[in-house]
């Protein structure tokens, strides 16, 4: 009895480790032997003890924080930089087979692709060009993780640290431009005004009774304030004929 009871406790141990279960984002590399098998998943695997072994491989999309760099732009400006790397296994035959430890190995990549591609680029390149530069690593990183049966889905730069005395200096720089800008407008305007007062006398030069409404339309505003005296100017061409008209009749 003792033995039946025995050989029963051992056929379900046995059972029990060649029982997996794998959930629906999971599959498991198998190894016969040693050499390799065949993928299998999800739901309930069995494998044969002490011949088949199993490796399981998440093919959920993988959120992996690259660390703080130290990067040095084309200008010579140091700035530390860090990610976000997201990426998922699509083969994990060769996620398994062809690269130790993938995540580890990703994030390795995803550090020094970081420091390379950035080095490339001027520090204002890196804060206004943003989404280009994510989109080049992003490729950089895809083509070579391919042979790792890894695809990397986007590359986010999460935040790019500036010392002290270069937050000042681009500060200095963008209130001299908006300055500059400012200065710009100013002198277009002016610009525009002069040549639109120039319009406007070269037209009330050749139509005179045009500029006699112009007089009556400022005697109608000034008349509308509390004003004592009331300078009009005449054109000379009205003076001179009131002067010749009282040398007449004189």
């Amino acid at each position: 009895m003792t033995t039946v009871t025995g050989f029963i406790i051992f056929i379900f141990a046995l059972l029990f480790t060649a029982i997996r279960i794998l959930r629906e984002y999971e599959r498991g590399v198998v190894f016969m032997l040693g050499r390799f098998w065949k993928v299998k998943g999800p739901g309930l695997i069995i494998l044969i003890p002490g011949i088949q072994k199993m490796e399981r491989v998440d093919l959920r999309t993988v959120v992996m924080d690259v660390p703080t760099q130290d990067v040095i732009s084309r200008d010579n400006v140091s700035v530390k930089v860090n990610a976000v790397v997201y990426f998922r296994v699509i083969d994990p035959e060769r996620a398994i087979i062809q690269v130790e430890n993938f995540y580890m190995a990703t994030s390795q990549l995803a550090q020094t692709t970081l420091r390379s591609v950035l080095g490339q680029h001027e520090l204002d390149e890196m804060l206004s060009s943003r989404d280009k530069l994510n989109k080049d690593i992003q490729t950089i990183l895809d083509k070579q993780t391919d042979a790792w049966g890894i695809k990397v889905a986007n590359v986010e730069i999460k935040h790019i640290d500036l010392d002290e005395s270069m937050i000042r200096a681009i500060a200095k720089q963008a209130e001299a431009e908006r300055e500059r800008r400012a200065k710009i407008i100013h002198a277009e305007g002016e610009s525009q005004a002069a040549a639109k007062l120039a319009d406007a006398a070269r037209t009330l030069a050749q139509q005179p009774e045009a500029l006699q409404l112009r007089y009556l339309q400022t005697l109608t505003e000034i008349a509308g304030e509390r004003s004592s005296t009331i300078v009009f100017p005449l054109p000379m061409e009205t003076l001179g004929s009131i002067v010749e008209k009282l040398t007449t009749r004189s």
